[in-house]
Formats: structure tokens, C-alpha cells, sequence
């Protein structure tokens, strides 16, 4: 990392195709490749996530998935239900994830599958 480091929240979001701990699984490791790709992230910049997952996806914890992953082993991690709303996406994985970037680099959410809907804005370029 280049610059001063400056903490920054990520957003993000995607869809398991299932309730099963491959399709969650799955999903959760997609998106964790996406925010890591458009953020230039590495293990040590990231300081910690928070998921949250709608009431249909019990199968597995999404933090069990990120804390499989290669230098991650200090990152905290906290998996949470997500508030249901009538109408909700249904099996949505949201994240929001703190990180250390570089001053002035552009953030890069993820609003992936179904859940590009969410956030349209957010769903393809890196955020300023």
C-alpha cells in the first residue's frame, strides 16, 4: 500500500443460489474475490467484517467461509441475521468490511447476482 493508510468502509452484497453450506459457501468466497480484486486488498488491510444474512440461509456462517482464507487469521469476523422486511431479497449475503487504503484511492464495492439490484450504483465501477 502506497500513500497514508486511511480506514474505509466496504460495502457489499450477493446471493447464495441455495440454503446449503456449498451454495453459501460459494457465494460468500465470490464475493470476498470481488472486494479484495477492486479494493487491491491485502490479508493485513483488512481489519474486520461484519455479515449479515436473511432468515432463509441457516446452513453455514459466511465469517467460517472468509476465515478459511490464505492470511486472514487476524481479520475480525462476525456473522449477524439481517432485519427481515416483507419483500426482502431472498438469500442475500450483505457485508460491510473495514479496511486500510491507501489516502484518496477510490473504493470498490461489490453488489453482486441478485443483489446488484440493491445498490445499482454500486454494483460495477470502484466509489470515489
Amino acid at each position: 500500500m502506497s500513500g497514508t493508510p486511511q480506514l474505509r468502509a466496504l460495502r457489499g452484497a450477493t446471493t447464495a443460489t441455495a440454503n446449503s453450506a456449498e451454495a453459501i459457501g460459494e457465494a460468500v468466497a465470490e464475493l470476498l474475490d470481488a472486494l479484495v480484486a477492486r479494493n487491491g486488498l491485502e490479508p493485513e488491510q483488512v481489519l474486520s467484517i461484519t455479515f449479515s444474512v436473511t432468515a432463509d440461509l441457516d446452513a453455514c456462517f459466511p465469517a467460517a467461509i472468509a476465515r478459511r482464507r490464505a492470511g486472514w487469521d487476524g481479520v475480525a469476523l462476525l456473522d449477524c441475521q439481517q432485519m427481515a422486511v416483507a419483500g426482502d431479497l431472498p438469500r442475500c449475503i450483505r457485508l460491510l468490511a473495514h479496511a486500510l487504503l491507501s489516502t484518496g484511492q477510490p473504493v470498490g464495492h461489490a453488489y453482486l447476482r441478485e443483489a446488484s439490484r440493491l445498490r445499482p450504483d454500486l454494483a460495477t465501477a470502484p466509489q470515489g
